[in-house]
């Protein structure tokens, strides 16, 4: 939850400071130390799997004791398993803000000692209210009082970035790492740095090594030595976090693996941002300046002693050993020779932030303002000063972010006035803010709110606030209406004279039904008995789309067009996309064409590439085609039949039908070839939801993919790879393909690990022998669909994300340019210009492409010679003419070819496949949130949805469930649940919950509640079972009785019937439990679908 009860919690500071006044000052000090003592016991009772309040929530709502350290949940902190030594500096992080400030009293110098687990440092942050000479009001122990910061001289709690001097220095002498910082949703403690080369991430746990970083920054890292190194989570023995010292065999048995330095590589640039962990003051592009931080300051210690600037890799290595080899290789070396340990560094410095940082959305916790303003009405009627210190916490809903501080007299006006009338509401509303700065002095960063989306429960609010997270414009276009052509607008006269005429061809599009931006069409001709031509047609947007001009301008910076199921944030202008763009039936379009001559093998025999003017004559959607496939549509039924759609031009049904058959069957050839020669297809269930009038979905169901999306699929696939090889070859330096690197071997064999265990073969040998295995696995288990769905998600974990990139940035590794999955050696995007921009910079390339092989002819007389007959095309034909392209004419034409069309440099077109690679992944994250979105939405909507589920993963804590019906797959806690006893049976891998008579109020140590019982399953009594559906009535009855969860407004829950568990409910891997779905957050907390136990019992 966000904040909990703030009144609650601010009766307990005032008990404690009356408590406080009561005791006798010369007993104060002892009193507290004792308290520390205590506290630290705590802290060290409750290490390990003491964050499981990250996973939920709910566990803490309230402060338990006034006389013992607070809970970490309700104290905002969190204590990382770090079990090596017993004087490595702990990790601490802050879950929401303390009730307290987080102001130090003492020097402002860095402290190692500061975070400390048993020693005095770490009572700190237990504090015990104290009282300064002066002041009536009670400080707390070196803080201010409640929600007011500044004033004070601040001690350090992070060590200081190092200076880009020192950074520049390690990353080139291969002593430390650049790499991306991403952080575990479910544990906001774990964050994992990924190494290039290095097929192990790299864990940094807890808040004083992340040092700050958040979601999303690029951090240079040193990673610890191979004996600090952790577990691997899964591997036997404890899964936390530690990492405990092997035997002295674990050093030996790397001697002669150390490489040389890892020189250059990663070299930042001389105005590289990083932060000041003194002043907080931006500089340049907004990071921080620490000029005075020396190399030996920037050092971390490690087991209480100051760690040289070559022990992270050398450890343990013998001198002369280390030749031949760098410091990522050696690094990836030790990690296969230590497959069950992973490793752990640190953040030393921060030398990209992340956009996120601009883009966070979150909830307000005002409550607990709101008290401390009544109780200092007077002080704040006295001294106006205070009021500029006030601040009040924001909890993200993204779970990777830490809660943040932000000051009330920086809120909008709108918004502070909402507070000084004491409008609680504000709680219940998303807003948008930015990340300003985390300074050193600081737990938590400081952040500004900008604006009000509207109250979370509500869709639209939702929507803009993913849209604002993933930084996607929504906007219109009003800035590039003067690129725009004006309406209404025809196809020039010259175009038809230079371009093929293909008018008179059969040419028909398949697309979504609801589709308006249609990118591709298609068409067949029949040459002989074994033979086809074949043309795939690309609506030519870069006619439209001019280099360098505001429409390009603004379509490179949408990057892509995003779908949100209700709703399209197109790319390019409607006018474009939806219009003179579209390959509408029944007008004229200008198109880029592709012909292959293919035979009944699939072989392509020749081919033609080149710029057109066609006119489709159907819009097809897929069920039509579908339906042609099966026959469903012939020629007497198709005019009778209502929703088909209407044919233009000089062709008939016969024609259309002939055609879409004709291109199944070659499909057909084209997908068996494509996978013979090693292609991998990993296909799951979609959840297709169905919407009423007013765009709010009221039902779902599975759906996949069809025979007719295979069709288009097929071709779309051959004519990106035809445009990868064309444009690589004539512009083997300034090509933007895309490459799918190698699944990531370590998880692959995971998964081969664990389909041996339940006796299915998999061969991961190649992407080849993967498909195989899969379909003779899909054999196997044709009769439980669900398993075999869980299997796809299984092998899709592996799998590395397909990413554009500059073909010069890999001309001298070209093994490296290959895409794993669709197993070709080039690839790229060419088939989607009106919603992917990297589509629009290949048509340019392919046009400079075509235009030099016009110049090259013309200027060797070839064309005059075969005037009237077809030219052997050297550039863009089957057979590249690599001489031709060598030779000075070659050279001069593909020159002024590519100054025509623009082709970017390759330092230029690296950083838009960067760009673009960052906007389709964002985009990808808005789609799915949206997907969360209305999923939620339907389940509020239903209340509660009773479904089966799988269990994929299983341990004494929680088990890791999939829900086949959303398609979907959740955590269920189980752990220190209040009247439920855990049985974990290690030997057999079985899990034993039951009903339990024994009421436990609070947790070991007294950090916190228990979780009630209702958080963790839905128990009903078989009295109240029925084979009807259930009232709305003991819909909310029951949910009250477990946890307060009710909809008293909603239609009742869908009729499907599910056999409830019965306690005690023995759970294996993969055993099939009942569930219980409902919607959790909305106007009191980010939204999440909740999944519970469904169980009966009569002593509910």
């Amino acid at each position: 939850m966000r904040g909990g009860s703030g009144v609650a919690e601010q009766a307990v500071i005032v008990e404690r400071l009356e408590d406080t006044d009561k005791e006798k000052k010369k007993k104060r000090r002892s009193n507290r130390r004792s308290k520390h003592n205590s506290a630290s016991n705590s802290v060290n009772e409750a290490r390990g799997e003491s964050f499981d309040s990250l996973k939920n929530e709910e566990k803490t709502k309230s402060l338990t004791s006034s006389m013992s350290c607070p809970s970490s949940k309700q104290q905002g902190l969190e204590i990382a398993s770090n079990e090596q030594t017993p004087d490595r500096a702990s990790d601490v992080a802050f879950s929401s803000m303390p009730t307290m400030h987080i102001n130090e009293q003492v020097g402002s110098g860095f402290d190692d000692t500061a975070v400390d687990v048993g020693g005095r440092s770490f009572s700190k942050w237990c504090p015990e209210p104290i009282a300064y000479a002066g002041s009536s009001k009670m400080y707390i122990d070196g803080f201010l009082p409640f929600h007011q910061v500044e004033g004070f001289a601040r001690k350090k709690l992070f060590a200081p970035y190092w200076p880009i001097e020192a950074v520049n220095d390690a990353l080139e002498k291969g002593e430390a790492f650049k790499a991306l910082f991403r952080v575990n949703a479910h544990n906001r403690l774990e964050a994992y740095c990924k190494i290039d080369g290095v097929p192990t991430d790299v864990l940094i746990n807890g808040v004083f090594l992340q040092n700050r970083a958040v979601e999303g920054d690029i951090v240079v890292i040193k990673v610890d030595p191979l004996g600090l190194w952790t577990k691997m989570k899964g591997s036997n023995g404890s899964s936390n976090n530690s990492a405990q010292v092997e035997d002295c065999n674990l050093v030996q048995e790397v001697n002669g693996l150390a490489g040389n330095s890892y020189k250059g590589k990663g070299k930042l640039h001389a105005d590289c941002e990083y932060a000041d962990c003194r002043s907080g003051v931006l500089l340049g592009k907004g990071f921080y300046d620490e000029t005075q931080v020396t190399r030996t300051e920037a050092n971390n210690h490690v087991n209480g002693h100051h760690q040289s600037n070559s022990d992270s890799l050398h450890m343990g290595l013998f001198p002369g050993q280390n030749e031949g080899i760098n410091s990522a290789d050696r690094l990836a070396v030790m990690t296969s020779q230590f497959p069950l340990k992973r490793p752990t560094g640190r953040v030393l410095a921060i030398v990209k932030k992340s956009l996120r940082r601009d883009a966070i959305v979150g909830f307000l916790n005002v409550k607990q303002w709101f008290s401390y303003r009544e109780l200092n009405t007077k002080d704040a009627k006295k001294n106006s000063a205070i009021f500029d210190r006030e601040y009040v916490t924001l909890t993200p809903t993204d779970p990777r972010f830490p809660t943040m501080i932000v000051f009330v007299r920086d809120l909008p006006d709108c918004i502070k006035k909402r507070l000084e009338d004491g409008d609680v509401t504000i709680e219940m509303e998303l807003l948008a803010a930015q990340i300003e700065d985390w300074s050193a002095e600081s737990p938590f960063p400081q952040a500004r709110v900008s604006h009000s989306f509207g109250r979370s429960g509500l869709l639209e609010p939702q929507i803009n606030a993913i849209l604002y997270q993933n930084a996607i414009h929504s906007t219109d276009f009003p800035q590039v209406l003067s690129c725009l052509p004006n309406i209404p607008w025809e196809i020039p006269p010259e175009e038809y004279q230079t371009r093929k005429d293909l008018r008179d061809l059969c040419v028909f599009t398949i697309d979504s039904s609801t589709a308006h931006d249609l990118d591709d069409a298609l068409s067949v001709e029949k040459l002989s008995k074994d033979s086809f031509r074949v043309g795939v047609h690309i609506a030519d947007v870069s006619y439209f789309v001019l280099p360098n001009t505001a429409l390009d301008i603004e379509a490179e910076i949408r990057s892509t067009s995003v779908y949100l199921l209700q709703r399209k944030i197109p790319m390019l202008p409607s006018l474009l996309s939806e219009n003179l763009g579209s390959l509408n039936p029944g007008v004229d379009r200008l198109a880029f064409s592709m012909f292959w001559e293919l035979n009944s093998m699939g072989e392509v025999l020749d081919r033609w590439i080149g710029r057109t003017v066609i006119r489709s004559c159907c819009k097809l959607s897929y069920q039509h085609a579908q339906d042609i496939i099966q026959g469903i549509i012939d020629v007497e039924k198709f005019n009778t039949l209502e929703g088909y759609p209407q044919l233009n031009g000089q062709f008939e049904l016969k024609d259309v039908i002939r055609s879409v058959k004709c291109l199944h069957e070659i499909s057909k050839t084209l997908k068996e070839k494509r996978f013979n020669d090693g292609a991998l297809q990993l296909e799951s269930s979609k959840v297709v939801y169905v919407f009423d009038e007013d765009g709010v979905p009221y039902d779902s169901r599975l759906s996949e993919r069809m025979d007719s999306n295979f069709l288009v699929e097929e071709f779309m696939l051959l004519a990106n790879r035809t445009a990868a090889e064309v444009i690589s070859k004539a512009f083997p330096n300034n090509a933007l393909l895309r490459r799918h690197p190698e699944p990531n071997m370590r998880k692959l064999k995971e998964f081969e690990a664990f389909c041996c265990k339940y006796g299915l073969a998999l061969d991961i040998s190649s992407s080849g022998q993967f498909r195989q295995s899969l379909e003779k696995i899909q054999e196997k288990l044709k009769d439980d669909s669900v398993l075999f769905d869980i299997i796809i998600s299984y092998a899709s974990k592996p799998m590395q994300l397909a990413t554009y990139f500059c073909s010069g940035d890999l001309k001298d590794n070209l093994n490296d340019c290959g895409h794993y999955g669709l197993a070709v050696p080039l690839y790229t995007h060419f088939t989607s210009p009106l919603r992917r921009y990297p589509d629009i910079v290949v048509h340019r390339t392919l046009a400079a492409v075509i235009e030099a092989e016009e110049l090259y002819l013309q200027q060797s007389g070839l064309l005059k010679v075969n005037k009237g007959k077809e030219v052997s095309r050297g550039f863009t034909g089957i057979y590249f003419d690599k001489e031709a392209a060598a030779s000075p004419q070659g050279k001069e034409a593909l020159s002024i070819a590519a100054l025509k069309y623009g082709i970017p440099s390759p330092e230029l077109l690296a950083d838009v496949a960067a760009y673009c690679n960052e906007r389709k992944l964002a985009s990808r994250y808005a789609e799915d949130a949206c997907e969360k979105l209305y999923m939620w939405v339907l389940l509020k909507k239903k209340e509660i949805l009773l479904s089966d589920a799988r269990v994929l993963g299983l341990g004494p804590r929680f088990m890791s469930v999939y829900i086949q019906k959303l398609a979907i797959e959740r955590r269920i806690y189980y752990d220190e649940v209040e009247g439920l006893t855990v049985e974990w049976l290690e030997s057999t891998s079985t899990l034993v919950l039951n009903l339990s008579g024994h009421k436990r109020l609070f947790k070991r140590g007294g950090l916190g509640n228990y979780m009630a019982l209702g958080n963790v399953a839905w128990v009903v009594s078989p009295c109240d079972l029925s084979l009807e559906t259930v009232s709305i009535e003991d819909h909310d009855a029951t949910c009250m009785e477990n946890g307060g969860i009710a909809f008293p407004d909603l239609e009742p829950i869908s009729k499907s019937w599910v056999d409830p568990g019965i306690f005690p409910l023995m759970v294996r891997l993969l055993s099939t439990i009942p569930v219980a779905l409902n919607a959790i957050g909305g106007d009191d907390g980010p939204l999440e679908i909740g999944v519970r136990l469904y169980v009966s019992s009569y002593f509910k």
